[in-house]
């Protein structure tokens, strides 16, 4: 007997009115954060894609594993020299447009490596160019677009929607590269980067949709006018964050994990290969692990971060990724090594997340985009500390380079809750 078409359309309406009400999809419930999160999906599967076209694209080009680390390098130069400016920028001019910008450039440029792979005209100093290329739009995309989702909710949901972000940005982290690859692997890396074009122009549509006015900072006595300069701009960032407890706090946690804990990443070939013995499969095993860690923890986060006081969340889970890290970097057991990388997963989407709410959420409009841009600068420490794990792991090994400079870590976030003691409170 067939079920009436009317009463299965009931139950499906029924089923939506259910899943829009969980706390978890709070933040969708605005329409400019819902604009914002459909965005963020499809730039974050083509970055993602990326990781793996560009890298096999130069490998193919050049069969040098050097020039793979070159590439890396190259990326990280605008975030270091452009992320100051890009912060001021996105408090003096409108957020929304800044997006726009950046999308479309970055389709471009997508479009022009397509068009070069598919005339034959490839070569590896057209990968350099656009790598860097896109670092720069994409390191003044950044602080715009964080900003833009302290702007699309009220206080009380920046927690939430900074989770639901977080859980699209690590679904993408574990599917981008696996669309990448298949589609290398049909089509070649052109059809790879044409996907990754059409992506940013699925993105650019959701974008256009958003009510530019939102995002134009008004000037207020905290703030600035557009007559000031970059340079003061810059200072005032800097000055507010220096001052400002609870983001001072967030930054310093998330730079010293930077340099201690997080460059672990850099070695895990090496732990793969000579010490847990499992090679390429057994890396993409344990990275897949911290990527379901992550989208469980990233699930949290959106439900309930706003219920516990943060930077104390901050601190121990700093703490207890350092703790995790030096056991998996004494573990012999593949097994063991898999449930480690699932635990740091979770810890690091707490830590890193929370950072982002703090931040965001103790920043006046008027500042958040330079706050947010100090947070991404925090990617070229990363690249320091993967640079000093390196050196030391050469010299001792990596298991007691990571166990080493782990430990540091932890040490660090007891003296970081010894020197601040009311940042403590700061939920």
């Amino acid at each position: 007997m067939s079920q009436d078409p009317s009463t299965s359309a009931g139950q499906a309406n029924r089923w939506l009115r259910w899943f829009s009400h969980l706390r978890i999809f709070e933040a969708l419930h605005y329409r400019e954060y819902r604009l914002i999160w459909f965005g963020q999906i499809f730039a974050s599967m083509a970055t993602w894609m990326d990781q793996v076209a560009r890298g096999w694209l130069l490998y193919e080009l050049t069969n040098s594993s050097l020039q793979l680390g070159l590439v890396r390098g190259v990326q990280a130069i605008p975030i270091l020299l452009l992320s100051p400016i890009a912060g001021s920028a996105a408090d003096r001019y409108s957020r929304k447009n800044q997006i726009l910008i950046a999308q479309i450039v970055d389709g471009l440029l997508y479009v022009v490596i397509a068009l070069l792979i598919f005339t034959g005209r490839i070569e590896p100093w057209h990968v350099f160019v656009t790598a860097f290329g896109m670092s720069v739009v994409q390191t003044f995309q950044q602080p715009s677009r964080a900003a833009m989702v302290g702007d699309a909710v009220p206080t009380e949901h920046i927690t939430n929607a900074i989770g639901l972000n977080s859980i699209v940005f690590n679904v993408a982290r574990s599917a981008g590269p696996a669309v990448a690859g298949s589609l290398i692997a049909l089509v070649g890396t052109g059809g790879a980067y044409t996907a990754q074009a059409l992506c940013y122009f699925l993105a650019t549509i959701w974008t256009w949709q958003l009510r530019g006015q939102s995002y134009a900072p008004e000037k207020s006595s905290g703030g600035h006018g557009h007559g000031e300069s970059f340079a003061k701009s810059i200072v005032e960032g800097w000055k507010f964050s220096w001052h400002n407890e609870a983001v001072f706090a967030s930054l310093l946690i998330v730079i010293c994990a930077s340099i201690f804990i997080i460059p672990f990443m850099t070695l895990l070939p090496v732990f793969a290969r000579d010490v847990l013995h499992v090679g390429a499969t057994g890396q993409g095993l344990l990275l897949s692990a911290m990527g379901v860690g992550a989208l469980f923890s990233s699930v949290l986060i959106a439900s309930f971060g706003d219920r516990v006081p943060r930077v104390n969340i901050m601190l121990i889970g700093v703490t207890i990724y350092a703790c995790i890290i030096v056991a998996f970097a004494l573990s012999p057991w593949f097994k063991l090594s898999v449930v480690l990388m699932g635990l740091v997963g979770v810890v690091h989407v707490t830590s890193h997340a929370l950072a982002q709410t703090v931040i965001q959420t103790y920043s006046p409009k008027e500042f958040r985009g330079r706050t947010m841009a100090l947070y991404h600068m925090t990617h070229v420490i990363l690249l320091l500390g993967g640079i000093l794990i390196g050196a030391l792991a050469a010299w001792i090994g990596a298991q007691w380079a990571t166990a080493l400079l782990s430990a540091a870590g932890a040490l660090s976030m007891i003296g970081i809750y010894l020197a601040l003691p009311r940042a403590r409170l700061i939920r």
